[in-house]
Formats: structure tokens, C-alpha cells, sequence
């Protein structure tokens, strides 16, 4: 499964681009933002059940933003993760 995801604009990336394989995590491709940032989470979480992403990733800030990147892809996943269970 495919999902895209429009990221808060309190943050600098522009879309989440998440594969899904059931509950694991194949592919996460983020639009924009902080490279490095972006491709490491992207990487980090590559493998990872779902779940797990979330509750590593849910609630990181940036700066005085009071939400990330790294955040907004936990309410990605968590968006996704109802798609699946419909």
C-alpha cells in the first residue's frame, strides 16, 4: 500500500510518501525538508512495524514549532495505519 501524507506547514518538508507491506514499513520517501534529517529518518524506519515507528517518532519538536518532521511522519503512519485496518 501506498499513502501520501501533506505534512503541517510548521514544518519544512512538503509530502510523506509512505510503502507499506501490512504493518511494516518498506519505503519512506520525504519531500523537502532538512536532507540529511529527512534520509536518515527515512532510513531508520525502513523495516520497522508500524507501530514501533510511531511511538519512537511521535512528539519530537523542532525548535519552538512544536512539531517535526520526524512527528508529522508518526501522524502519517498513524493516518495509514487506520487505512489499513478499514
Amino acid at each position: 500500500m501506498e499513502y501520501r501524507y501533506k505534512p503541517s506547514d510548521r514544518v519544512c518538508s512538503q509530502e510523506m510518501i509512505i510503502e507499506l507491506d501490512g504493518d511494516i514499513i518498506k519505503k519512506v520517501t520525504i519531500v523537502g525538508g532538512c536532507a540529511g534529517n529527512t534520509v536518515g529518518v527515512s532510513n531508520l524506519v525502513q523495516g520497522m512495524k508500524i507501530a514501533e515507528a510511531i511511538k519512537k517518532l511521535k512528539g519530537i519538536p523542532c525548535g519552538y514549532r512544536g512539531t517535526s518532521c520526524p512527528d508529522q511522519l508518526s501522524i502519517a503512519l498513524e493516518e495509514a495505519k487506520s487505512k489499513l485496518e478499514e
